[in-house]
């Protein structure tokens, strides 16, 4: 499944502000995604999987990975995971109450260090058109809807302050920075912060 040039464009315009130097292709086979999760996957999330990966921006801000990977260093389980723990915050939360929506169309690709899940909701037959849905751990209020995709999210949550404020538990820090699983687990081998790359102090 080849990546669409909406995708590219995205993409193109967070490594603006996030550097893809560290960022390593995982060459994931998408034909074999889209059968264990039964939906094609939003065409930025894939130019980010072949551009970034699987990783941590800002050290803030988990990307996760659409497959279990058990040698991951970084969210070994994949979406799934956070995709179950979305889905049970929003039922503890109020459910329908809350926000009316389906909890099957809940589907996690990031987690945040201040333990919000960033996901999609999967409610159009396009995943281009799907939007990202935060479930904010301590958000007020804990669930917003974003007309937007996650290339678009990531954006506006590294260059606008006012959008960090209702998107995000913690404060990132000014410089940018993406930091591949791969890298991380080298770096932590070396006795490396990952945030880093100096030796811990």
């Amino acid at each position: 499944m080849g990546v669409t040039v909406g995708g590219d464009a995205r993409i193109a315009a967070l490594e603006k502000v996030v550097p893809s130097t560290h960022g390593v292709d995982e060459r994931i086979d998408w034909s074999e995604v889209g059968t264990i999760w039964g939906t094609r996957f939003p065409a930025d999330y894939i130019a980010f999987m072949e551009v970034y990966g699987a990783g941590q921006i800002s050290d803030a801000v988990g990307i996760l990975l659409p497959v279990p990977r058990t040698d991951a260093y970084a969210d070994g389980t994949g979406l799934r995971q956070e995709t179950e723990n979305a889905r049970g915050t929003w039922e503890m939360l109020g459910g329908r109450a809350a926000l009316d929506v389906a909890p099957d169309s809940i589907l996690a690709w990031g987690v945040t260090s201040g333990a919000d899940i960033y996901c999609w909701l999967t409610t159009d037959d396009d995943p281009d058109r799907w939007p990202v849905f935060v479930c904010g751990r301590h958000t007020d209020p804990p669930f917003r809807i974003h007309p937007f995709g996650m290339a678009e999210f990531l954006r506006r949550l590294l260059t606008d302050d006012e959008f960090q404020e209702e998107t995000i538990s913690v404060v990132l820090p000014e410089d940018r920075s993406f930091v591949n699983w791969r890298e991380q687990q080298r770096l932590w081998e070396a006795g490396l912060d990952p945030a880093t790359g100096e030796p811990w102090a």
